[in-house]
């Protein structure tokens, strides 16, 4: 399970709406809204994914 950058919902990768491949990784969506803000925006989903990590 992956999970969606932008809702932080589980999204199962073989049934996701949406995918982007970003900085060479691939991300998977639930919905194509999330993929739109995700693609205006990536940076801002990343940054906070970035900080959880650390």
């Amino acid at each position: 399970m992956a999970i969606d950058p932008v809702c932080k919902m589980e999204v199962e990768e073989s049934k996701a709406a949406a995918t982007a491949d970003y900085r060479e990784k691939k991300y998977y969506f639930c919905a194509l809204g999330c993929k739109k803000a995700f693609d205006q925006d990536p940076k801002k989903y990343l940054a906070a994914e970035k900080k959880k990590q650390e």
